[in-house]
């Protein structure tokens, strides 16, 4: 969509607006508005709406009745307002006006008479109705009459794509829960909904065709950790329920965009219909997390069986794309398999990388000619690009810079910046995820239009799309807090112009939707606002001095913190941080950042200076071991339903390390230590695995003192320090502890703690570790 024409601001005697940038950020930074319009002018006076106002809308418009609809359900819920569709005089009008031009286009006036909501376009009204639904709810004064302030506002989104990926393959999302998603996706102007619906865990989607898809492929067994294995996890839609998502999604400006994944991520396939395998096997659903090595069969019955599935799926979803994956498969099979060999002679092609770009071509036509567009991941570029094919870039920008050039249409979704599946923050108390923190701030300030994009094929970028991935998102509240609130620093990356954008006013305007969000029932992280503690030098050193300095932060910077020391709650009227603070240990410190209005930002957290928690590392603490990189923060289990405990991993060498541990002020330790399942599928990336040659039958775990600087000197030998068969994983919990002795020693040393059970045994990890005093020196 283009910018609002200089004509329509004419219209309503905006050019002077228009002209000043100041005067346009002075105006809409007072508005609780997000994304940011694209222009704002405030007038004089307010409207106010109260329970029981009128909504009017033109005669027999069903566009502009379900915007009206949309609109009163939001209300409702966000600041408990009823809207009513009836006699008496209107306070909220909806009206078709043709000089708003774009379907997603629409002009707000408010002025002391009521609101009026205009556009030309179905999309356009029901975004002017969630702006008017923003400006109804602009605080946390719920049930009471909202006072909107006269402005007019003419907006229109920069992008056309401006989505979220919801993976229900790895772990299934009851239906609800993605009307849900797609009400809140619809309340920040988001528009696409990406359904990852096949993987190597799960085959989602109904194919009466081919019912053992979900029969068999729609359930699997989880991997053991040691003992019996849980219950079969899995489930799908029908095209029923399907069919009515859609319809719904589409009554809120939102268009789902199927996927179905091939010719990787094909081990739910395989295992339904082995005959569409490469080698006409039967594995079993998967249940590994990464990349598996079942492709499928692009034999000529092959063929035929993915556009037999295309044309169920165009059924049910009406959209332009269907996606149709092309990532992570890695050849092998066709590598091995003397038929797919001859097949590559057979078409003239040289590389089992341009096969991959003929099926895509194959698919492409045949949804051509159903009127539909394929889209797939940058790697159906590798063996060059169909004409038919767009792209969605996830590795990096490049991709989408090479298609982009080529005059192909691209979606930027790059890893892992836009992966939602990473973590919010470092605070401890974060959920399940990928370790590599995507700040609130990192993804609002992300540009779409990549450098190298040449300047007459920017046209060419529709937009971007933020992925959740859900190998470690079991729960739909851990679904919702991957999204939110960084689902709205997406939306207006997506709409709003790039010099418009400030992430100050961003904070501001966000904080009423995440109060609006909470009122809609969904769980939102609140760790961009949340403080966070950093004692200042080492532990050790604050046990020696007997006392803690201590600085608190919060990752946007948003707000006033305010702490307290008495174990009481902290509230507005609580001592305001200054600096950091100086603490005999055995204090706890609570803190909250407050907004302007004195609401806090963000749930209370608690930092303990007591000796015993100062000699503590919990699995938040712990680093990887010399020449280790940890990577994920996983449960327990592979579908454990709770939020908490949950590991962070080092996942090629199984070793974490206590940092700075004062060992001349300890002389006793006990390791928490966790056994989980090893279900994480490698592929070549196996190479990378330290095995470590176990002394006993399920290995050891090995605790050493000096193991950072061995590693930097070789002339300095690692101190082992203790040495603890691991038990039997069929016989024994899989939580349990370990405790020993530490000699004494000087300072500060790194202790690391490396696990040497066998690459084909359960994965190990440290849940916690204490240590200890002796007597004082």
């Amino acid at each position: 969509m283009g910018k609002i024409g200089m004509r329509q601001a004419r219209q309503l005697g905006w050019a002077a607006l228009l002209a000043s940038s100041s005067a346009f950020a002075q105006s809409a930074d007072t508005l609780p508005l997000t994304p940011l319009p694209a222009a704002v002018v405030l007038g004089s006076g307010t409207f106010t709406v109260r329970d029981g106002a009128v909504i009017a809308t033109p005669p027999g418009d069903a566009g502009a009745a379900t915007a009206a609809r949309v609109l009163a359900a939001h209300v409702k819920t966000e600041r408990g307002l009823t809207l009513t569709s009836g006699a008496g005089t209107a306070a909220i009008t909806f009206a078709r006006d043709a000089t708003v031009s774009g379907d997603e286009a629409y002009r707000l006036i408010v002025d002391t008479s009521g609101i009026r909501v205009t556009a030309s376009g179905d999309r356009g009204l029901l975004y002017g109705a969630m702006s008017v639904a923003q400006l109804l709810s602009p605080d946390r004064a719920f049930g009471k009459a909202a006072k909107v302030p006269a402005l007019s506002i003419e907006d229109a989104p920069r992008f056309g794509w401006r989505g979220l990926l919801m993976d229900v393959a790895r772990h299934f999302q009851p239906i609800k829960e993605v009307y849900k998603i797609v009400d809140q996706m619809a309340s920040v102007k988001l528009n696409t909904l990406h359904l990852h619906l096949t993987d190597d865990q799960g085959w989602r989607f109904e194919v009466k065709r081919y019912p053992k898809l979900t029969e068999v492929g729609g359930w699997r067994t989880p991997p053991s950790s040691g003992g019996p294995v849980g219950p079969k996890h899995g489930g799908f839609y029908t095209q029923d329920q399907l069919k009515a998502l859609v319809a719904y999604a589409a009554e809120r400006g939102v268009t789902i965009v199927p996927e179905i994944d091939l010719p990787g991520h094909a081990q739910a396939l395989a295992a339904a219909y082995p005959e569409f395998s490469v080698f006409a096997d039967a594995p079993k659903v998967g249940h590994d997390w990464g990349v598996m090595p079942y492709l499928f069969n692009p034999a000529p019955e092959g063929i035929q069986f993915v556009k037999n599935v295309l044309d169920e799926l165009i059924e049910v979803f009406p959209g332009t794309f269907i996606h149709l994956g092309g990532d992570e498969a890695i050849k092998d099979q066709w590598e091995r398999s003397p038929k797919v060999q001859a097949q590559i002679k057979a078409l003239g092609l040289k590389s089992e990388n341009q096969l991959q770009s003929w099926m895509i071509e194959q698919f492409g036509t045949y949804l051509a000619t159903k009127g539909r567009r394929l889209i797939g991941w940058d790697e159906i570029l590798e063996g060059g690009l169909p004409a038919s094919a767009s792209v969605m870039s996830w590795r990096g920008e490049k991709g989408a810079v090479e298609a982009a050039n080529q005059g192909h249409d691209v979606v930027l979704s790059p890893s892992p910046l836009l992966y939602l599946d990473q973590l919010q923050s470092n605070l401890p108390d974060e959920w399940n995820g990928r370790l590599a923190v995507q700040s609130l701030e990192k993804i609002y300030r992300y540009e779409p239009i990549p450098v190298g994009i040449d300047a007459d094929r920017a046209k060419h970028v529709l937009g971007a799309q933020g992925n959740a991935w859900s190998e470690y998102l079991i729960t739909p509240q851990q679904m919702q807090h991957a999204f939110f609130p960084r689902a709205a620093a997406i939306a207006e990356m997506t709409w709003s112009a790039k010099d418009k954008r400030d992430f100050s006013s961003f904070l501001d305007r966000v904080q009423p939707q995440i109060g609006r969000w909470r009122r809609s029932g969904m769980h939102v992280s609140d760790g961009a606002f949340a403080v966070a503690y950093q004692l200042q030098g080492s532990r050790g050193d604050a046990l020696r001095a007997n006392k803690a300095v201590v600085a608190l932060s919060t990752q946007a910077s948003y707000g006033t913190i305010r702490y307290t020391t008495n174990g009481s709650e902290p509230t507005s009227k609580s001592p305001a941080y200054q600096g950091a603070l100086t603490l005999k240990p055995g204090v706890t410190i609570r803190a909250a950042a407050f907004d302007k209005s004195g609401n806090a930002t963000a749930a209370a957290r608690a930092f303990d200076t007591g000796r015993a928690a100062l000699l503590t590392r919990t699995t938040s603490d712990l680093a990887a071991c010399p020449g280790g990189n940890l990577y994920l923060r996983v449960p327990l289990t592979p579908d454990a339903t709770a939020n908490a405990p949950v590991y962070n991993i080092e996942l090629y060498n199984n070793c974490s390390a206590y940092p700075a541990a004062p060992l001349d002020v300890a002389r006793g330790f006990t390791v928490s230590v966790a056994r989980l399942a090893r279900h994480w599928g490698l592929a070549h990336d196996t190479l990378k695995r330290r095995d470590h040659y176990p002394a006993t039958m399920h290995g050891e775990l090995l605790v050493t003192a000096r193991c950072t600087a061995a590693a930097k000197d070789k002339t300095i030998k690692p101190i082992l320090i203790g040495s603890f068969a691991l038990p039997d994983p069929e016989t024994a919990p899989n939580q349990f502890t370990f405790s020993g002795t530490i000699p004494e020693m000087q300072g500060d040393e790194d202790l690391c703690f490396q696990f040497t059970s066998p690459l084909s045994a359960p994965f190990y990890t440290v849940e916690k570790v204490e240590l200890t005093e002796g007597a004082s020196k």
